[in-house]
């Protein structure tokens, strides 16, 4: 079955959120491979900082199936779509379909963030790290090494909150 990697973002009631993105995720894909949870700075915008991480499963749905459920369960936390740069309560992104390069529409495999953003790049090379970028045939770990990590620092948050932790 295809190794699937999803990066998994909120700075809106990020706890539940978060949460209720993985327990919909491993109802519907079944045993996830869970990274470390970071709280980052958001990029590009000014907004509360971020809950970010990466979820590794395997699954024969395709590429499309698989973004069109990430949606859903965005939608069922309320994500609006309307401003693209902007604070979300839940951000769900496909990144690796095993090692299929592709651009259908706003479909893109393997996702671009992966290179450019710290949030993306260290949790998927911390579950995946041998695996190499299906363009580039660098390990992710070879990747992570060689980011400028303190251009986008990283705060590991422990997870699951400890009882009652707000962390918001």
């Amino acid at each position: 079955m295809p190794q699937v990697y999803v990066s998994v973002g909120s700075n809106i009631d990020r706890q539940r959120n978060i949460a209720m993105a993985l327990q919909a995720l491993a109802e519907f894909y079944g045993e996830l491979q869970q990274s470390p949870v970071y709280e980052s700075a958001a990029v590009g915008f000014d907004s509360a900082p971020f809950y970010n991480l990466v979820l590794g499963f395997t699954t024969q749905d395709s590429p499309q199936s698989i973004q069109d459920q990430l949606h859903a369960i965005e939608n069922r936390c309320g994500r609006q779509r309307t401003v693209t740069l902007s604070a979300r309560t839940l951000d769900l992104d496909l990144l690796l379909y095993d090692d299929l390069v592709m651009k259908q529409g706003k479909l893109v495999l393997p996702r671009e963030d992966i290179q450019r953003y710290a949030f993306v790049l260290r949790p998927l090379a911390e579950i995946a790290g041998s695996m190499r970028h299906p363009v580039t045939g660098v390990s992710f770990a070879k990747m992570w090494a060689d980011f400028d990590q303190e251009s986008q620092p990283l705060v590991m948050v422990e997870w699951p909150p400890a009882a009652g932790s707000h962390g918001e």
